[in-house]
């Protein structure tokens, strides 16, 4: 029985060596990472350096923030956040991914609106794209002439995807864009999302998956699977930054 967070070292078809962290619940896992991200975020206030993070959506990430907005130690105003995908709905719909952050985060912290830096999905997508991918722009560091993350936040889906890149979509790795759309396979519903070259430019990127139902992928993923090729989730590798995965034990339960 895992009582504690544990560290294991696996290689995988891509070609970096993952320390994957294991926690019993969705609770510890997140409470261990918004530990990480807020030492992250002190050390960039040091230095009164701007600290970028593109968020994700889902349950795991709910429970992040509801523990992010009672961290009294975080300076908030070095802090600007974005989003890695935003379904093309408003804000105020229950799949906006800016919506339940504000619900579980921005509404509860002292952080300036000019910090804060959603995708307008209700907007017509082409041009918010464009849009966005200009702010994107404005607002990071840049490296290799790409935008450049401080923290990149990630989920995984049970098709393999992350952030709106799904199987079929292996393209958008080469995209010479900074977000573009995409369409769920399923629904058909437009997204806007950040591409697989700007999600790798990041210093440090960080997967959160939790639950029984990614065991299958993950195990893929983790044990050199050929089946895993098909995955977006595989081709997150850093070019110069550090990949981390935060999972749960439902998650691991395969490894």
């Amino acid at each position: 029985m895992v009582k504690k967070g544990i560290t294991l070292t696996i290689k995988t078809i891509n070609p970096l060596v993952k320390i994957v962290k294991i926690f019993p619940t969705p609770y510890e896992l997140s409470k261990e990472f918004a530990e990480e991200m807020v030492n992250m975020i002190i050390e960039s206030a040091k230095y009164s350096k701007p600290f970028t993070v593109a968020l994700s959506g889902g349950s795991t990430p709910e429970l992040l923030f509801s523990l992010l907005s009672v961290a009294v130690s975080v300076s908030w105003k070095y802090v600007h956040i974005f989003w890695g995908d935003e379904r093309c709905v408003p804000p105020d719909d229950a799949e906006s991914n800016f919506g339940m952050t504000m619900s579980k985060l921005l509404s509860k912290i002292e952080i300036a609106s000019r910090n804060i830096h959603r995708i307008n999905g209700e907007d017509e997508p082409e041009k918010e794209a464009l849009r966005y991918s200009k702010e994107i722009s404005l607002f990071t560091r840049e490296r290799d002439g790409l935008p450049l993350f401080d923290l990149i936040l990630l989920g995984l889906g049970e098709d393999g995807h992350t952030a709106s890149i799904f199987p079929g979509h292996l393209d958008l790795f080469d995209s010479d864009k900074i977000c573009t759309i995409a369409l769920h396979p399923v629904t058909q519903q437009k997204r806007i999302t950040l591409t697989g070259r700007i999600i790798n430019n990041a210093d440090i990127v960080t997967f959160l998956v939790a639950g029984r139902k990614k065991a299958e992928v993950v195990e893929k993923m983790f044990k050199n699977d050929l089946s895993a090729l098909n995955y977006p989730a595989t081709y997150i590798v850093p070019v110069y930054g550090r990949l981390n995965w935060y999972i749960d034990k439902e998650a691991g339960r395969l490894l």
